[in-house]
């Protein structure tokens, strides 16, 4: 396959940044997108040029460190699929591609493609824990929890934090992240004590960052790599305003 990217450069987060025009020669259909950016690095490597910076670690959809803004769509087009998941087959000989980071303010750009995500760290910190002492291993279903809850503990629980939903977001909303993290813990037993304090830090920690509020648009939804239902902001809600919204 033979490709034109555009990527997005920027030296540094004070820097004016541009899209610059790359051509890259027999890209296999099999290479995932990331492995087609190494290609060009290599090449630009070799040729003195400064190498593309992008995030990346476990290359498996399960870290959350990727994230690009591919032709206008966090993590591309491809449905319920990481940056690091998608393969050059979804893409067509001769197609032109455009490359971009995440775009909110609390996610500011540190170099090309890479952004400052320490914000969630920030939202994390503010009560995305239990302060139940724990101790050893309990062991297994010592602590009864019903199916319906624990089926939607976990499905918010796979929540890998990677910011699409804020990137796809026309407010720049950390909703759907904040909600997830707050619904794993609070629909849990040991999530209990602190649920309706948790919730309201989490979320309040969330707006002085500046992210914005939901408007129920639903764009995070729609390319969030794990799934993550609309669902869960409700049930955030719910827990803000001490309603204490159960799993079933």
């Amino acid at each position: 396959m033979n490709l034109t990217l555009k990527v997005w450069r920027q030296k540094n987060a004070t820097s004016r940044g541009h899209l610059t025009t790359y051509r890259v020669k027999e890209i296999s259909p099999d290479m995932s997108f990331l492995e087609m950016l190494d290609v060009l690095n290599e090449r630009l490597i070799l040729d003195g040029d400064d190498p593309i910076a992008f995030d990346h670690d476990c290359r498996e959809g399960i870290c959350g460190m990727c994230g690009l803004v591919i032709n206008g769509v966090p993590h591309g087009e491809q449905r319920a699929t990481t940056t690091c998941q998608l393969h050059m087959r979804h893409f067509k000989d001769g197609d032109t591609i455009v490359i971009e980071p995440w775009r909110a303010a609390p996610f500011p750009v540190v170099k090309d493609l890479v952004v400052d995500r320490s914000a969630f760290d920030r939202i994390i910190e503010a009560g995305g824990y239990v302060s139940v002492p724990t101790g050893s291993a309990p062991d297994a279903h010592a602590v009864p929890v019903p199916k319906a809850s624990a089926d939607t503990a976990f499905d918010a629980a796979t929540c890998i934090g990677c910011g699409a939903c804020v990137a796809a977001c026309p407010n720049g909303s950390a909703s759907l992240f904040t909600a997830a993290k707050i619904t794993h813990l609070g629909l849990l037993p040991q999530g209990q004590p602190e649920r309706a304090r948790r919730a309201r830090a989490m979320v309040e920690t969330a707006d002085e960052l500046g992210f914005g509020g939901c408007t129920n648009i639903g764009e995070c939804t729609a390319v969030c790599p794990k799934g993550i239902p609309l669902a869960t902001i409700a049930r955030m809600n719910a827990d803000y305003l001490g309603l204490a919204a159960t799993g079933d």
